[in-house]
């Protein structure tokens, strides 16, 4: 999800609901999971890559 960050993947979960979890996996200590949630539309909420953006932020100024 190049949206949220370079690295930034996705994983879809097909259930009776959508679920998602998107992470960045290319340091090599960990895998860190920037957001999950429920998705109830076809577009993802603005306000979902706004939170999963500021975790990846944090993250990068971090390390």
């Amino acid at each position: 999800m190049p949206a949220i960050g370079p690295g930034v993947r996705e994983i879809r979960v097909h259930t009776a609901l959508e679920h998602r979890v998107c992470y960045i996996a290319k340091f090599a200590e960990a895998i860190y999971v920037l957001h999950a949630f429920e998705k109830r539309t076809r577009k993802t909420s603005q306000r979902d890559l706004d939170l999963a953006r500021q975790r990846y932020q944090a993250l990068v100024a971090q390390r």
